[in-house]
């Protein structure tokens, strides 16, 4: 193969290697050198970039931020920037409303709770009928209505649950706020996103530490309190077909149905349901919130 007379020859071992009067080159050259417009020439060291060629198209001011006043230029097009605080993008996320405390509902206007949206609180010693009569009153309302149980709260704990059967102390004691608090905090997230919200727990009228006013503290003061106190040995009965950690022996149960007779007299409204199933109990249960929003208990 000829060269023409006066072309270079290429390097024998590539660019770099044995070729005399050239200089090693790095694999790494660095940024290629800039460009200018057609038509301009590169600033002399030293001076300032000339201004923009007529017509070319420039872009846009940027839409001003959070707080800030708008660039000059800015026309108030263009996409808005979020408010401060504001994710954006599209995460799925959802913003719930805060919750706080809970008023009393408006009075329906039909029989029994109708379509209110309240908060209630279902007392009684183990074995009333707690669980089963808030579920199905949850259950068979036609509007939205969770129920949320204290004992079920408590038992989330596993490893180091504190039995109150094994005593009551210090640690149980913590526990029981700590359930109370968290029962409180989700019926507000409820009652907030239009959801009733029915709470059951076995409140001793004669014991401040678990009595109304925490319960009040944490939900407000629209918590609508009810009693389910059945005779002795109803409640007899129901606890000895109960199981596990939930069963009591007969002298607590006893020892509790009798504290719980503190609450006649107190002014809150109190069902004996010894003699009714539970679709009846829960629609009286229904009748006698319907009387308390129109008349509030005083607790």
């Amino acid at each position: 193969m000829q060269h023409a007379v006066g072309a270079p020859l290429p390097p024998p071992h590539g660019p770099g290697i044995g070729h005399v009067g050239r200089p090693y080159q790095a694999q790494h050259p660095g940024p290629p050198p800039i460009s200018p417009p057609p038509g301009q020439a590169l600033p002399a060291p030293g001076q300032a970039p000339p201004p923009p060629a007529q017509g070319r198209p420039q872009p846009p001011p940027a839409p001003p931020a959070p707080g800030q006043a708008p660039q000059p230029g800015w026309s108030g097009t263009g996409p808005t920037p979020p408010p401060a605080g504001q994710a954006t993008g599209h995460t799925g996320h959802v913003q719930l409303p805060p919750g706080g405390p809970v008023p009393l509902p408006a009075p329906p206007a039909e029989a029994g709770t109708g379509g209110a949206t309240l908060a209630v609180l279902l007392i009684g010693p183990a074995g009333a009928g707690k669980t089963t009569v808030a579920k199905l009153w949850a259950a068979r309302r036609r509007v939205p209505t969770a129920h949320v149980s204290l004992d079920d709260v408590r038992e989330w704990v596993r490893s180091g649950f504190a039995d109150p059967q094994a005593g009551w102390n210090d640690h149980s004691e913590a526990q029981y706020r700590l359930a109370r608090r968290t029962c409180g905090f989700a019926a507000r997230n409820f009652l907030a996103n239009g959801i009733s919200c029915i709470l059951d727990d076995a409140v001793f009228p004669d014991r401040p530490v678990v009595g109304l006013g925490g319960w009040k503290r944490h939900v407000g003061p629209g918590l609508l309190p009810v009693v389910l106190l059945p005779g002795l040995e109803i409640v007899l009965e129901r606890n000895a077909a109960r199981s596990g950690n939930r069963r009591l022996s007969d002298e607590e149960v006893a020892r509790i149905h009798g504290r719980m007779a503190g609450w006649y007299g107190s002014g809150l409204p109190i069902i004996d349901n010894s003699t009714y199933d539970v679709e009846t109990t829960a629609r009286v249960l229904d009748d006698v919130l319907a009387r308390s929003i129109a008349s509030p208990p005083a607790w």
